[in-house]
Parts: structure tokens; C-alpha cells; sequence
């Protein structure tokens, strides 16, 4: 079977087309020796496959195809192909509407084949066309193989019957003939009160539409309300809650798809009730079809109603889905609120911490101020008493001491980089708290551990900074040290340098002032960063009211929609509710079709017990051997 299966796609391939899914899948499921394609809807092309394949093969018996809308030149397509067949024992070609073409092609089978033994060719109209229907009835003679034959409900017309039983005259092993006559009072009394039922119920889809498309009406009026909000929301803050927006977003496209959803449905309203028209001009222009076309008008509601009930639970699924979002968005909101809340109190303890550093760096700096004052005095001191001492010695003190000048100079320079340095570590540390503040507003959950990362570094460099501060005030420290072993040696050599002395005085005072510029400047720089943190901590409070009244926006919002979910399953209660009556009023039709079913049974029987009286008591009878 499987190279039955990939033979069919080979000469699909070939001829330009693509295999039918439908085919596909029921040549996968073959059963052993029978191969049932019965209502799939078999184009050109499958035929013509189906017909080369079946000319070969050896596997199967029996051979379905009973409501496959079969064209006539699909039809012929197939029919040539079984000509050839010398396997296949069943035919079903019931309910495929077969013409002229399809008569002419099944008296040729029948004229060749010679292995078929039942052909089941109910609901067709070979008997309207009566010469095509003299070639099938010849070709039905010509067979000796065939045992059993239906061809009940195709418009066969006294000629036709005429020519039948001279086909069945030189038939001898035919055993069954099931043929029933239509065109009676009561089959068009049935039609009458098929058709004034099925406008009852086009008037009753009509008005379930009119309801729909009220309650759509109305679901799009608060939808169109909601988006206003929400837009006037979004424009409030854009740029602080996206991950709201997108939530917001995910309902929108949510409601498209309910929509989209809900239009499928109308159209497949709109699809049935011009089916209902459709069936109601077929059956007024043509009665010869009516079983048939009721049949599968039949079929198709049952297939809308479990459309309609599965797009009706799809569309509960989505709502619970949606609720179940609206849950994970409202538990997300409250996680962003701590993870905020843990950033700030992050953010309050790094400013501590600035502040604390700041106050240590203050208090060292004052602390230097005052041991550079005791020196100062101390040096004072050793150079009133330096200027006892000799005079050969001038040379060598100015070259050391303008050495330790440069050397102090250059000191002074590493500690104001170093200063300026700080304060640009400051500067950064702002930004770096105003982006990070600005990330966790975009998202939380990755800024966190960003700012826990650049916390971390940022708290090693500020250690490496004091380590550094550190090692450099004990280099002072040393150097001062040095500085008053130098002294100490000076006291008894620059005796003479009085001179010298006082340009050096001079340059300290001139250093004592710089200094003073750059505590006043320091000074200055503390009091204006802590007016923009003062301004920082304003913002951040503005910031946690907007986000506050959000809160409260996306709670209103929250509650709408409860409200919309509770009137939409209720309005689902009602389908529901309404599509149960009209399963009952199908379950009712489908009786009375049944009904009408045996009685046209039982008429069928007394008209075929009508034309074997008729054939037996024509002159036909002598004719026709005996059963």
C-alpha cells in the first residue's frame, strides 16, 4: 500500500499538480484490499492518477467512492482505468450526480470488465439522458460477470425501463434489482414542508446574526473606550511603564483575534444561509434532487454547529488564557513595585555611603590642614634658628630645598588629580545611578543586577581610591618626616639663609591660599551635589505619585475587563442556551426525515413489486428467461 501511496504522488507530480491531503491520509490508513475515498471531493487530476494506478494494481477489491462530486471528465478518467482492472469485485459509485459522459463510460466498462460483481449506482441521473442510458444498458448486456446492481433514484423514464429489461434479457446472472420511481403527491408534500421548515430556521439564524452583531456592537464600544484610556494612559508615561504597554498590546491583539474570530463566525452564518437559499432554489427548479441535496445540507449544519461549538469553547479558552494573563501582568506589576523598592533603598544606602565617604574625606583633609599648620609653625621655627648658621652652606640648602619644593609641588599635584579624580567618580556615580534608575524603570529585572554589578565595582574602585588616598598620605607622611630630618640638619647649616627664607615663606603663603581657593571650591561642589541629589530625591517621589495613580489606572482597568469577561459569558450562556434549541429542532427534522425515509422505503418497494408485475405481465415476460 505504500507503494500504492507513492505511485499517486509520482504521477501527481508529473502531471503539474499536487497530491490531495485527504487522499494522502486515507491511502496511509488503507485497509487491506479495500480503498474507501466516499465523500472527499476528488479533482481531475486525482482521477486521472487514480486511473493509471488502478489499472495494474492486484491489492484491491473494493473501491468506494460514493459522494466524491465526481466531474465527468474525472468520472471518464476513472472508468477508463477500471477497464483494464481484473481484481476489483465491489464498485460504489453512489451519489456522484453522473450524466451523459458518466453512462456512456460506465456501458464501456461494463462491456470490458469482466471482474466487477456489484456496481452501487444510487442517486445519480443516468436516466435522463436516454441514449447515453441505451449505451450503459448495452454495455450491461454485454457483461456476464455482474451480480448485483443499484440504480435506485436516477430518473429513469419508461424508455429507459424499456431498455433495462432488454439489457436484463440477455443478463442471466443478475440477482437483484432495487429501482424506485419518484415524481408523487407525497415526496412533494415532504419537499413543501422541508422547504417552509428550513425558511423557519434561516429566519431564526437571521435573528441570532441581528443578536450578535449587537453584542459585537457593544463589545466594540468598550473595547474603543478602553483604548482611549489606555491610550491617555500611555501618552502619561510612555516612558516608565513599557512593560505595561506591551501587556496592553497583548489585549489588543487578544481582542483582534476575537474579532477576527467572531467575523469568522458571522461569515460562516453568512456561508450557511446562502447554502439555505441555494438548497431552497435547487430543490424549487429541481425535486429529482432533493433526497440528495437534503442530505447534505444535513451534513454541512452538523458540521457548522461542531464548528460553532468548537470556535464557541476555543473562544472560553482564549478568555481564560486572557484572564490567566491579566493574573501574570497584575503579579508582575507587584514585582517590578518591590524590585523599585529594593533599587531605591539600594540607591538610599550608596548615597549614604557617598555621604560617608565624603564626611571621612572632609575630616581627613581637615586633619591635614592641621598638621601642615604644625609644620608650618614647626618650619618657622627651624628657620628663625637656620638663620645662624653659616654661609658656605647657601648653595647646597637652596638646590635641596628647591628640590623638596618641586617634590612637594608634585605632591600636591598627585593629591588635586586625585581630588579631581574623585569628583569625577562622583559625577559618574550620579550618572550611573540616573541610568540605572532609568533602566530599571525599562526593565527591572536585568538593571538589577547590572546596578548590583556596577555597585560591586564601583565600591572596588572606591576602596582602590582609598587605598590609594592611603598609601599617598603615608607618603606625605614620610616626606614630612624627611622634611624635618632636612630641617633638623638645616638648623645647623642655614644660618645665613634669611633671605632665601623669606621667598620661601612667600611661596607657602601663596600655596595656603590656593589651598584655601580649593577647600572653598570643595566646599562649594559638596553643597551643589547635595542640592541635586535633594532635587534627584524630589523627582524620584513625582515619579513614585505617577506611578501610583498607574497602579490605580491599570486596577480601573483591570475591572473592565472583569466586567466585559462576566457580560461575554453570559452572552456565551445564551449561544449556548440558543444552540440547544436548535439541536433539538435538527434532532426533530432529522426524525421527520426518517420518517420520510421508510415511507419512500416502503413506496420504493411497492413500486418496484409494481414494475416486476409490469415487466412480468408485459410482452417483455416471454422474452425474459426465469430467475
Amino acid at each position: 500500500m505504500e507503494e500504492f501511496r507513492r505511485s499517486y504522488s509520482r504521477l501527481c507530480k508529473e502531471s503539474g499538480s499536487e497530491p490531495q491531503e485527504a487522499v494522502l491520509q486515507q491511502l496511509h490508513q488503507l485497509p487491506r484490499g479495500r480503498l474507501d475515498l466516499a465523500t472527499q471531493s476528488l479533482t481531475v487530476d486525482t482521477c486521472r492518477a487514480l486511473g493509471k494506478l488502478l489499472q495494474n494494481q492486484t491489492l484491491l477489491t473494493e473501491l468506494v467512492l460514493s459522494d466524491c462530486m465526481l466531474s465527468e471528465e474525472g468520472t471518464t478518467l476513472l472508468l477508463q482505468g477500471l477497464c483494464a482492472n481484473t481484481v476489483i469485485r465491489f464498485l460504489d459509485l453512489k451519489g456522484n450526480n453522473l450524466r451523459a459522459a458518466g453512462a456512456e463510460a460506465l456501458g464501456k466498462l461494463l462491456r470490458q470488465n469482466q471482474s466487477i460483481q456489484s456496481l452501487t449506482l444510487e442517486w445519480n441521473n443516468l436516466g435522463t439522458w436516454e441514449d447515453a442510458f441505451a449505451t450503459f444498458c448495452g454495455g450491461l448486456a454485454a457483461n456476464s460477470t455482474l451480480q448485483q446492481l443499484d440504480l435506485r433514484n436516477n430518473q429513469i423514464s419508461h424508455k429507459g425501463a424499456e431498455e433495462l429489461a432488454l439489457a436484463l434479457k440477455g443478463n442471466a446472472i443478475l440477482q437483484q434489482l432495487e429501482q424506485a420511481m419518484e415524481h408523487n403527491q407525497d415526496r412533494h408534500t415532504a419537499f413543501q414542508e422541508t422547504q417552509t421548515r428550513t425558511h423557519l430556521l434561516s429566519k431564526e439564524v437571521q435573528y441570532l446574526q441581528e443578536e450578535k452583531s449587537k453584542q459585537f456592537l457593544d463589545l466594540m464600544e468598550t473595547i474603543d473606550k478602553q483604548r482611549e484610556e489606555m491610550a491617555r494612559s500611555s501618552q502619561a508615561s510612555a516612558a516608565r511603564v513599557g512593560q505595561l504597554q506591551e501587556a496592553l498590546k497583548e489585549r489588543h491583539s487578544i481582542i483582534n483575534a476575537l474579532k477576527a474570530k467572531l467575523q469568522m463566525t458571522e461569515a460562516a452564518l453568512a456561508l450557511s444561509e446562502q447554502k439555505s437559499q441555494d438548497l431552497g432554489e435547487l430543490l424549487a427548479t429541481a425535486e429529482q434532487e432533493r433526497l440528495s441535496l437534503s442530505q447534505r445540507e444535513e451534513k454541512e449544519r452538523r458540521l457548522e454547529q461542531q464548528e460553532a461549538s468548537e470556535r464557541e469553547s476555543k473562544l472560553l479558552r482564549d478568555l481564560s488564557a486572557a484572564n490567566e494573563k491579566n493574573l501574570l501582568l497584575r503579579n508582575q506589576v507587584d514585582e517590578l513595585e518591590r524590585k523599585l523598592k529594593s533599587q531605591q533603598e539600594e540607591l538610599f544606602l550608596t548615597r549614604q555611603e557617598l555621604t560617608n565617604i565624603s564626611a571621612e574625606l572632609k575630616i581627613r583633609v581637615v586633619q591635614a590642614e592641621e598638621r601642615l599648620d604644625m609644620e608650618k609653625r614647626r618650619a618657622r621655627q627651624n628657620m628663625e634658628d637656620s638663620e645662624k648658621l653659616r654661609f658656605k652652606e647657601v648653595e647646597h640648602m637652596t638646590r635641596h630645598l628647591e628640590e623638596s619644593e618641586r617634590a612637594m609641588q608634585e605632591r600636591l599635584q598627585r593629591l588635586e588629580a586625585l581630588r579631581l579624580s574623585l569628583e569625577e567618580e562622583l559625577s559618574r556615580v550620579k550618572a550611573a545611578a540616573l541610568s540605572e534608575r532609568g533602566q530599571a524603570e525599562e526593565e527591572l529585572i536585568k538593571a538589577r543586577n547590572q546596578a548590583r554589578l556596577e555597585e560591586q565595582q564601583h565600591l572596588a574602585h572606591l576602596e582602590e581610591k582609598l587605598r590609594l588616598l592611603a598609601q599617598a598620605r603615608d607618603e606625605a607622611q614620610g616626606t614630612c618626616i624627611q622634611q624635618k630630618q632636612t630641617v633638623a640638619e638645616a638648623q645647623a647649616r642655614a644660618s645665613q639663609l634669611s633671605l632665601q627664607v623669606e621667598g620661601q615663606r612667600r611661596r607657602i603663603e601663596e600655596l595656603q591660599q590656593e589651598l584655601s581657593n580649593k577647600d572653598q571650591e570643595k566646599v562649594a561642589e559638596v553643597t551643589r551635589v547635595r542640592v541635586e541629589l535633594q532635587e534627584q530625591m524630589g523627582r524620584l517621589r513625582a515619579e513614585l505619585t505617577a506611578q501610583e495613580t498607574l497602579r490605580e489606572k491599570v486596577a480601573a482597568l483591570e475591572r473592565q475587563l472583569k466586567v466585559i469577561a462576566s457580560d461575554h459569558r453570559e452572552a456565551l450562556l445564551d449561544k449556548e442556551s440558543e444552540n440547544a434549541s436548535l439541536r433539538e429542532k435538527l434532532r426533530l427534522k432529522e426524525a421527520e426525515i426518517a420518517r420520510i425515509r421508510d415511507e419512500e422505503a416502503q413506496r420504493a418497494s411497492f413500486l418496484q413489486n409494481a414494475v416486476l408485475a409490469y415487466v412480468q405481465g408485459s410482452p417483455l415476460r416471454s422474452l425474459s428467461p426465469p430467475k
